[in-house]
């Protein structure tokens, strides 16, 4: 467990261990064992996020051909025989997502005490299933997400607000499908695993009221189109957990941050590593949960001799990103140039910050790695990484080092992913 530089042995396992933690969560392995036997009678398949299409496909492989629709992001379909699979925008709502949701309300309709609905529930399904309330036009609501998206608001506090804005989250959907007997299976990316935030809780009720709502706007600058502020105003849609309309309803969490954190803690412990579990539920300002996460990295450096077992930190959660810039970023590769100020060169510190779906922010890209010369490598290029930081132009910073982790899409969805490992001395 050696290396300098980006190339070297340890960014070769750091990326292993996010491999590792990737395929922990992988719908293949974790929808199966969650399945009851395929009921008699019509059985409807519904879903939304970046890993419903991957478990569609693990349903029908376990079920045979099952009637349905799913709604991924763009590039996240996947072969299904009878499911359709419908690719949206993510993480700003489009016209692909509306009209697929309201296909999915109408086949929910109708639907008796003898029929079961399946539905696949995971990360992005907040963006992917859209029905806005009242009077709120699309192009209303993509404006509303962009600027949360934008303000550093906390995950859980803006899939609050998508909860009122909305006609199918908050239990919505599933009170649509009642009486059918629901069972969702949801892959968790939300900081606590609360199946009330996945995907916004589209078949879980709330007792959050529309106040709630309009003081997290507040609290974070942002000011509503009239249509918003009307419908938070008075009642929303959002119904009690108690709801008569949910009590057909099971939801149940099959993959979440904590088992794929768990992978690469085996992987690591494996190698000799000495693990230090951080957190799988860590939240705050990307740049600041990097520099605290620097100081512990420094300080198990200077303690360690040579001939120590490497240290592993490991953590999960979401960050977030205030954009203050013009730049092109997100959480994880912010953290990591974030991270690569902080230590400053410090020898024998690596490390790796990905969102284990691929996208970090609305890029591509799932974030970056870390090596003791990434700023004396950015130097020699002309780089000024504190300017890139201030303008949250964290992917242009790593794309220029070749530093980026771009493993395309992976088709779950269980969080950020970040290990710093420290390597002893050499001599």
């Amino acid at each position: 467990m050696t290396g300098t530089g980006a190339g070297g042995d340890a960014t070769a396992f750091l990326r292993g261990l996010f491999d590792a933690a990737v395929a922990a969560a992988d719908p293949m392995l974790c929808v199966p064992a969650a399945l009851p036997p395929r009921p008699a009678g019509r059985v409807v398949v519904i879903g939304a996020g970046k890993a419903s299409a991957r478990m569609a496909e693990a349903v029908e492989r376990a079920w045979g051909p099952v009637e349905g629709l799913v709604i991924t992001r763009y590039g996240y379909g996947r072969p299904t025989r009878k499911i359709e699979i419908v690719e949206a925008a993510h993480p700003v709502p489009d016209a692909a997502g509306r009209d697929a949701t309201a296909r999915m309300l109408g086949l929910l309709g109708g639907l008796g005490p003898e029929d079961f609905v399946l539905a696949l529930i995971s990360g992005g399904g907040s963006a992917l299933l859209v029905q806005p309330a009242g009077a709120i036009t699309l192009a209303e609501k993509q404006a509303v997400n962009a600027a949360l998206l934008a303000s550093g608001a906390p995950i859980l506090a803006m899939n609050t607000v998508r909860k009122h804005l909305s006609r199918v989250k908050g239990g919505q959907l599933a009170a649509a499908a009642y009486p059918a007997r629901m069972l969702a299976l949801m892959i968790s990316d939300v900081p606590g695993d609360d199946p009330a935030f996945i995907a916004s809780g589209p078949t879980v009720g709330d007792h959050t009221p529309p106040a709630d709502a309009r003081a997290i706007l507040a609290r974070w600058a942002i000011t509503p189109p009239a249509s918003v502020a009307a419908v938070l105003g008075g009642p929303t849609g959002v119904l009690p957990p108690d709801a008569l309309a949910l009590s057909k309803v099971e939801n149940r969490v099959i993959a979440a941050p904590a088992q794929s954190l768990d992978a690469a803690r085996a992987m690591a412990e494996a190698a000799g590593a000495r693990v230090e579990l951080l957190g799988d539920a860590i939240e705050g300002e990307a740049r600041e949960v990097a520099m605290a996460q620097a100081r512990r990295a420094l300080d198990i450096s200077a303690t360690m001799a040579k001939g120590d077992r490497p240290v592993l930190l490991l953590s999960g959660g979401e960050c977030t990103v205030t954009r203050r810039g013009d730049g092109v970023g997100g959480p994880n590769a912010e953290f990591c140039l974030s991270l690569a100020l902080a230590l400053n060169g410090a020898p024998g510190i690596f490390a790796i910050a990905c969102d284990t779906d691929g996208v970090d922010g609305a890029a591509d890209v799932a974030g970056a790695v870390v090596t003791p010369d990434t700023l004396a490598r950015a130097a020699a290029r002309g780089l000024d990484p504190q300017a890139e930081l201030e303008r949250n132009h964290s992917h242009g910073f790593f794309a220029a080092l070749g530093d980026q982790v771009a493993p395309g899409p992976t088709l779950t969805n269980v969080n950020d992913f970040r290990a710093i490992l420290i390597l002893p001395p050499d001599g």
